[in-house]
């Protein structure tokens, strides 16, 4: 009998070993595929540039949409990144979705708001009430929206949906930095291939560390916490590298929902955004592909290599296993409402590769590593596995997950070389190998919690982050200068006080 159970726990720790293997290996390919693409992408950067882009009358005109929440920390510092964009011809809607705080006051004394009669542009379903429209009388392109919240995005996303004028959308989260170029850089696919792409996202890079000015980042510097250090890791191998791979192969499932631009009518078209998904920008992106696939309309999801949004990030254990419980819940929801496309060739490798890949390896990913983690230590602890051969396991599978970070940030030091100080490389480096010790397991424990509220059809909750600010951003009314969350000493990101 101990045999027997010998020979199964050493069959399931194979398993699993040869699982991690797998991922990391497919990752790495996706990285080395999505490097490719960055390198040819600066080379081209450098000789077409953009001011074509700008003075091009075939550049559509684009509405950013801000979805914002108690966020009196940075929403100045958003507005004005927004407002500040080298394009042609935009405008921003602000939805205020409900703040207990004071962000609709802030806006509404920088910009001199004034209420007006709204002229809805779309008829799409909002659960919350919308309460006022308000246009800034400063001369600058901004409409505010105040509406009662529902717990929801994705309906302060629609309000602003209804009201937005132009062509193009792009929705911009409410603790976001927009570089000066950013709309031109992700715009420029629509004004090559205006047939068929349909949605462009650009790269997110973390915000908390960075030095800013009135939502410009002057310096990259990375924050002196070391879980935000990881993320930063994170973010550059999905945003930078991850995606550019998937993008190449037209299997991109997701445009991160702090920076994205879409074609207005096709939104219109598929009703807004899921009210009930937790994952909408994954879900937005999915439902249009399926939508255009079945009615074999040519269509392309591009994603532009190039860092060109800036966000906060979750700086303590709490909050970050709140979001990535959230994000794993809205996985499985989408996954299971779009179950009819996997490995349905109609859907092409979006159907055929992508969401599998998505199913086996993000899903169901954190339960592989979870049991195998227990096994390992189980079968050690009994004697049943040899403790060579179990560090050998562990080994093999933290080197190669140190390989694709190291990778990651190698590929970042010699294309954009944002962060220029060797403390803020070494920082990268050490939390890339960090990552794998701690910081997987415990993500993978979260990821875990969310798929099983999704196997239980827990009610979705959405759970606002808390806000720190932008260190050297926009001072507020009437704080005390000690107290505003805009100090840049030192590059950090202060606490704003409720």
């Amino acid at each position: 009998m101990r045999e027997l159970a010998a020979d199964v726990v050493l069959a399931l720790n194979w398993t699993v070993f040869g699982y991690v293997v797998v991922l990391d290996l497919t990752m790495l390919l996706l990285v080395l595929a999505g490097a490719r693409r960055v390198a040819t992408s600066r080379r081209w950067r450098g000789a077409e540039g953009h001011d074509e882009i700008f003075a091009s009358p075939l550049t559509p005109a684009v509405t950013v949409l801000v979805p914002a929440h108690d966020e009196e920390a940075g929403v100045l510092d958003t507005l004005a990144a927004a407002l500040g964009q080298r394009y042609p011809a935009l405008e921003v809607v602000l939805v205020d979705d409900g703040s207990t705080d004071r962000t609709f006051e802030l806006v509404e004394r920088r910009y001199a708001l004034r209420e007006v009669v709204p002229h809805p542009t779309a008829a799409l379903r909002v659960d919350g009430e919308v309460l006022s429209v308000h246009r800034a009388t400063t001369g600058d392109p901004l409409t505010v929206i105040r509406k009662t919240s529902v717990g929801r995005r994705s309906d302060a996303i629609n309000a602003g949906l209804n009201l937005a004028r132009h062509p193009l959308v792009c929705m911009v989260d409410g603790d976001s930095l927009l570089e000066s170029d950013a709309l031109l850089r992700v715009a420029r696919p629509f004004v090559e291939d205006p047939a068929q792409v349909v949605a462009t996202g650009g790269v997110i890079r973390t915000a908390n560390g960075a030095l800013t000015d009135r939502g410009t980042v002057l310096e990259p510097r990375l924050s002196q916490n070391w879980l935000v250090r990881i993320q930063a890791v994170e973010y550059l191998r999905s945003f930078l590298l991850g995606r550019t791979g998937w993008a190449d192969a037209n299997a991109l499932l997701i445009i991160s929902g702090a920076f994205g631009l879409f074609r207005r009518d096709l939104l219109v078209e598929i009703g807004g955004l899921d009210p009930r998904s937790l994952a909408e920008d994954a879900e937005l992106v999915v439902t249009l592909q399926e939508k255009l696939r079945r009615e074999r309309r040519p269509h392309r999801v591009v994603f532009v290599p190039e860092p060109v949004c800036w966000t906060e990030v979750p700086e303590t254990w709490q909050v970050l296993g709140r979001q990535r419980k959230r994000w794993a819940h809205g996985l499985g929801q989408l996954l299971w409402k779009h179950r009819r496309m996997m490995g349905n060739p109609r859907y092409g490798v979006v159907g055929t590769v992508a969401l599998p890949f998505f199913l086996l390896f993000e899903l169901l990913g954190p339960v592989v590593e979870v049991v195998g983690l227990a096994s390992v230590a189980l079968s050690a602890g009994l004697g049943l596995l040899d403790p060579g051969t179990a560090l050998l396991m562990v080994g093999l599978a933290l080197a190669l997950g140190t390989l694709l970070s190291t990778t990651t940030i190698a590929v970042e030091e010699f294309t954009f070389h944002r962060y220029r100080r060797g403390r803020d490389l070494l920082a990268l480096l050490a939390a890339g190998v960090l990552e794998n010790v701690g910081y997987r397991q415990l993500h993978a424990w979260f990821r875990l919690r969310g798929l099983v509220a999704a196997l239980t059809r827990r009610a979705p909750v959405w759970t606002p982050m808390p806000r720190v600010g932008f260190a050297g951003g926009i001072p507020l009314p009437d704080a005390p200068a000690d107290a505003g969350g805009q100090q840049a000493a030192g590059g950090r990101l202060t606490p704003v006080p409720s």
